[in-house]
């Protein structure tokens, strides 16, 4: 925790940039950095019934660290992928109730 799944990017891509973005993050959300999950998906996206290049997405899954800390956070993810070339990136927090999480059967409330 956190997860990180991102779209629209290469697999090369997303290791590029892995260690430094985790390293931030890291320091950002006051956390170790073994606690991240990078998650790349490769997908088609489609439009009018033909294959076009998908725009990059990003969504943390994690439990809520507070405006700040989530202002600091996308402004990472967003600074390290236009670091790539890329124009341009969305980012969006999905946040988890601690009484519906749980590790092994036990939950985290």
């Amino acid at each position: 925790m956190p997860r990180i799944t991102i779209r629209g990017l290469s697999v090369e891509q997303v290791c590029q940039i892995s260690t430094s973005v985790v390293d931030q993050l890291a320091v950002i959300c006051e956390c170790e950095r073994d606690y991240f999950t990078l998650e790349c998906v490769q997908h088609a996206a489609i439009f009018d019934g033909q294959i076009v290049p998908a725009y990059p997405f990003i969504e943390v899954a994690w439990f809520e660290r507070g405006e700040e800390v989530r202002k600091q956070a996308a402004k990472a993810l967003t600074n390290h992928v236009l670091g790539l070339g890329i124009p341009e990136v969305e980012v969006a927090f999905t946040t988890y109730a601690q009484d519906a999480y749980f590790n092994n059967g036990i939950s985290f409330k």
